[in-house]
């Protein structure tokens, strides 16, 4: 049972640091957060942290989760705006409250009651992007209403301009044998205020349970949480099968989806033994992820599964 780490392209700017971590003996939790801090404070990760794309408004939102694979304890927040570090907030979540998920209004009023770091996540680049969106596809008489008006049908219309839509995965199994799994994420760009993904749901964006595995979902959020995806690798695990027919499984379950934003999506999960899969779904082009096995040096680049749904 080696020590793993796997995260997606988007953890980049964390993954030597996690693996650094994990290699040195710490727990997965701490290993994790480590990691995803410095993805979230990385503005060239679009979609992740400062720098990520705005909602309709203009406006930041940040999700983000952690769950304990040994003791089921989550934390999870949604739609926050001003804080740097939702991974951090999520984890204070879990470790001081009796609740699991905390969004809008009271996550902020708890970020401030625990000192988080406050900051501007809206970028001069994310602003100006979403200023030539706002020109060129809100009507003229809305502009001046702005933003006293409608938005579902902006909503409709509104075209993410990083079609991947992902968010940050790290899943780790630690020299203590137990499995943890952290996400964050800004969301869907030009998204409805106070959308949320799959990744502050626990079940949906990620899931662990350090007797079989983990798994973690990137891509449209909306697909996992009506299938429940990381939950349902974990159980089908549970209930026998191989991590490989696992995922097989609950890219079956994707597939009797139908209707709504039926998308790409990115299924990454682990188990027990140390063994991982990452399949991309519906996947434009070649998608990467990260890969760190107990004894490597350092963590290294690997290609996604691509199967078409």
């Amino acid at each position: 049972m080696a020590r793993i780490l796997v995260t997606n392209s988007e953890g980049t700017p964390g993954v030597g640091k996690t693996a650094e971590l994990l290699a040195a003996g710490a727990g997965g939790l701490d290993a994790i957060e480590a990691g995803i801090r410095l993805v979230e404070a990385d503005t060239s990760i679009r979609t992740v942290g400062r720098g990520g794309w705005p909602n309709l408004l203009g406006e930041v939102e940040l999700d983000a989760a952690m769950i304990d694979g040994s003791s089921f304890r989550s934390g999870a927040v949604g739609a926050v705006k001003g804080f740097l570090h939702p991974i951090s907030i999520a984890r204070a979540v879990l470790e001081r409250l009796p609740h699991e998920l905390l969004v809008g209004e009271g996550a902020a009023r708890f970020a401030a009651e625990i000192n988080a770091e406050t900051t501007n996540n809206l970028t001069p680049d994310s602003e100006r992007v979403w200023r030539e969106w706002f020109e060129e596809n809100v009507p003229a008489a809305d502009r001046a209403k702005w933003p006293d008006v409608p938005l579902a049908t902006l909503c409709q219309q509104a075209i993410d301009p990083e079609k991947g839509m992902d968010t940050t995965v790290f899943l780790s199994l630690d020299s203590k044998q137990e499995i943890m799994a952290g996400v964050s994420t800004s969301g869907w760009a030009w998204k409805y205020p106070g959308r949320l993904g799959d990744s502050p749901i626990i079940g949906a964006g990620c899931y662990a349970d350090s007797r079989y595995g983990a798994a973690a979902c990137t891509g449209t959020g909306e697909m996992a949480i009506r299938a429940g995806s990381a939950r349902a690798i974990v159980l089908y695990m549970k209930m026998g099968l191989s991590l490989e027919a696992a995922v097989d499984e609950a890219i079956d379950d994707l597939r009797q989806l139908r209707g709504g934003l039926l998308q790409r999506i990115t299924l990454h999960a682990i188990d027990r033994a140390g063994r991982h899969r990452v399949v991309a779904l519906n996947a434009e082009k070649q998608l990467t992820y990260w890969l760190w096995q107990e004894g490597d040096a350092e963590a290294h680049a690997e290609p996604a599964e691509i199967i078409a749904l």
